[in-house]
């Protein structure tokens, strides 16, 4: 059975679950041939899997809602939660003298011109009072880390478990504004998507390929130390150092598994509820989505 898997960056920690799978032969034994699709910024994972170059696609819940939004709504459903938390913040250098996020109203944003994230941090600043009047730039994506660095920015959207890690070892210090301390719950990112009209023989692949995915995540929480040196063999070039792999790996790990199910994949009703509202009241919707049509956990073991 084959299953055609676009990533949704370069192979990083939140990923680490399937190459473990792949390493141990996991796929293999669930007779799953998998096609692992590296991230390219020419299309992005959701566009492969609607041009039907790929049948799971990497991205987030904001992203997944955007294409059912649409005036022809792609038919795709989330079928499994990569991480279990929400590890982006907003990022602010701790010399800026930056305390709070009320602090960036005029301030200089960098930012990724993905979805709705501009729409968040002003959400953000206003929750602590501010005004949600920023000002935005766009740097290359692969750049954008260096916008704050150079004081270029005053504030970055960045992954704690990533950039946070890098900058930590760079001896950058950062002071990080979290969405859930300021009132903004947090939407399912990454996730795995799929097409939901699904035939009987796609079903049996995907839930194969999920059930080894399982396996794998399952197995990376267990062991962060070990899983450095797979993820070590995938790892972008600039990425291939251990002591950094190790620490990013270190942070992701805890995150993979469920409190509430003990297993991985699994997404809570209640949370993608709560999220959908949020997205109505900041006027990114006009009215709440079903969750029953967004996301399914029927595919899990």
């Amino acid at each position: 059975m084959r299953v055609r898997l676009a990533l949704d960056w370069a192979p990083n920690a939140n990923h680490s679950g399937i190459y473990a799978a792949v390493k141990h032969g996991w796929y293999q034994e669930a007779d799953v041939d998998l096609d692992i699709q590296h991230h390219d910024f020419a299309e992005s994972p959701a566009t492969k899997l609607e041009l039907d170059k790929a049948d799971v696609a990497l991205c987030s819940l904001d992203c997944l809602l955007n294409y059912r939004s649409r005036a022809e709504p792609l038919p795709v459903k989330a079928i499994a939660a990569v991480l279990q938390d929400d590890l982006a913040s907003i990022a602010v250098l701790e010399s800026s003298g930056i305390e709070r996020p009320a602090q960036l109203d005029g301030k200089t944003h960098a930012s990724y011109r993905a979805c709705n994230k501009d729409a968040t941090i002003e959400c953000l600043v206003r929750n602590d009072g501010g005004k949600g009047e920023l000002n935005f730039a766009y740097p290359d994506q692969v750049t954008i880390w260096n916008t704050l660095v150079k004081n270029k920015a005053d504030s970055i959207w960045i992954f704690m478990n990533w950039q946070g890690v890098q900058a930590e070892l760079a001896g950058v210090a950062l002071r990080h504004f979290k969405m859930g301390d300021y009132g903004i719950p947090f939407g399912y990112s990454p996730i795995m998507i799929a097409n939901e009209n699904l035939s009987t023989d796609q079903s049996a692949a995907l839930k194969a390929f999920l059930a080894a995915t399982a396996k794998g995540y399952a197995w990376a929480a267990a062991h962060p130390v070990e899983m450095t040196g797979i993820l070590l063999e995938w790892a972008a070039e600039d990425d291939k150092n251990k002591p950094f792999l190790q620490a990013a790996q270190a942070a992701t790990s805890p995150h993979y598994i469920s409190t509430k199910t003990g297993s991985w994949g699994h997404m809570e009703s209640e949370k993608v509820e709560a999220y959908l509202k949020w997205r109505v009241e900041l006027g990114l919707d006009p009215e709440p989505f079903a969750v029953d049509k967004l996301v399914t956990n029927d595919l899990l073991g």
